[in-house]
């Protein structure tokens, strides 16, 4: 199998065979991750060889990720409908930017740009479960299903359709409507394949739910963290995206893999924060990159910060909040069984966890638009809102060049955002 060695205990560092479709560690009830043999990788595929910029998806990181494109073996349990290799938008003239003398990037995971791969359903989900049905198919299971405050839904239905699965997709009725729609539809369609379940207020509801009714009928739960670090896997292609030469660099030379001095992330469950530090790691082991690492600044709702209530009172993990209403539909997250990592991750880098508040959000959501013309969703608007706060923390400074990530497209929130469009 590639390169993965095996799987871990993220807090218990228990070991477990990689062939497993285990969900949480059984030691402690907290997530696993897999873990890769670089030395052998290493070994076997110096100077890099294992990276193919020339492939505009994700899948250019090879033998990099927990399956390899260019392994037959591998190569055959891979669905790729161009997930990844998503552009950098130049956002210097962003007016805290230019007054601050910060260089402000927006890493577009939205809306398709010539020349660069495009998310097949508008969102940074499809990464993870890209390998979530990939990893599903090398293990012979055909059933899965997952809890969603929507776009994970949407992301999965359509990777499981490609790749011959069967999916129950749970989700509250009040999900933005295209993409509540785009899995009515697909159930409508395939009713054999696809199932669609409203529970709600929020994804916490919805996974309750799948446990007691779909679980216990064959189904294996993909929910946030609690697969076997596939999602990990799948979103580390966005750290990766982010360490990756500019074109025209040489791939292979250590000058040429960077990372940012600050990363803004609208951070619901976390598993982006744990794959993009998983990918970083991974490249220091390789010699392409040093120890340092991007401030992590992570960003909530202000109607559901449970990452932000524990970061300010110093707790080592979150406890649930009361669920808000947000435009925000994927930070409206009340608790997380991976935010102990995140958190962890957050106070290594030297980062913060920053709430912002929906009119801050819904102005932001209206200057990119007016300025730009670019479509972002309201949790990448998040991001940018939280530009002021993080200043007055001297938490971005003259002269760093600064990520913020926009995870999907404004489309996939119509009607609700039109009016700030």
């Amino acid at each position: 199998m590639s390169y993965v060695r095996c799987l871990r205990g993220l807090a218990s560092g228990i070991e477990y065979p990689a062939d497993v479709p285990m969900n949480l560690d059984p030691a402690d009830g907290r997530p696993v991750e897999m873990v890769l043999d670089l030395e052998r990788l290493a070994a076997e595929k110096p100077g890099a060889a294992w990276y193919d910029p020339s492939r505009p998806d994700l899948w250019r990181f090879g033998a990099l990720m927990a399956l390899d494109m260019a392994n037959p073996d591998d190569a055959r349990h891979i669905v790729a409908l161009g997930e990844g290799c998503t552009p950098l938008l130049d956002y210097r003239d962003h007016p805290l930017a230019t007054s601050a003398g910060f260089a402000l990037q927006v890493k577009e995971e939205g809306k398709a740009h010539p020349g660069f791969g495009a998310n097949p359903t508008q969102s940074f989900k499809d990464r993870g479960m890209a390998m979530v049905v990939a990893q599903a198919r090398r293990l012979g299971l055909t059933k899965l299903a997952v809890p969603t405050q929507g776009n994970a839904g949407d992301s999965l239905t359509r990777y499981a359709l490609a790749a011959g699965l069967s999916v129950v997709v749970a989700m509250p009725d009040d999900t933005p409507a295209p993409i509540l729609g785009n899995v009515a539809a697909a159930a409508l369609r395939h009713p054999d394949r696809v199932k669609l379940e409203l529970i709600g207020p929020t994804i916490r509801e919805a996974g309750a739910y799948l446990k007691q009714h779909y679980i216990p009928q064959g189904y294996f739960s993909v929910a946030t963290f609690q697969e076997p670090g596939w999602r990990i896997e799948g979103k580390k292609s966005l750290g990766l995206e982010l360490a990756e030469p500019l074109p025209g660099e040489t791939a292979p030379a250590k000058a040429g893999w960077s990372l940012p001095d600050a990363v803004i992330y609208p951070t619901g469950g976390g598993t982006g924060v744990l794959g993009m530090w998983k990918a970083w790691d991974e490249l220091e082991a390789l010699g392409l990159i040093d120890s340092r690492r991007p401030r992590m600044l992570c960003v909530q709702s202000e109607a559901t910060p449970p990452l932000v209530r524990a970061f300010d009172a110093g707790a080592d993990d979150s406890t649930v909040v009361e669920a808000g209403s947000t435009m925000s539909f994927g930070l409206n997250v009340p608790g997380g069984v991976g935010h102990f990592k995140v958190l962890d991750i957050i106070r290594r880098s030297g980062g913060a966890a920053i709430a912002v508040s929906e009119a801050d959000t819904a102005a932001e959501l209206q200057r990119v638009w007016r300025d730009k013309r670019w479509w972002i969703s309201p949790e990448g608007a998040a991001c940018l809102a939280a530009i002021p706060q993080l200043l007055d923390r001297g938490l971005l400074k003259q002269g760093e060049r600064v990520v913020a990530v926009n995870t999907g497209s404004a489309e996939k929130y119509l009607p609700a955002v039109r009016h700030l469009m």
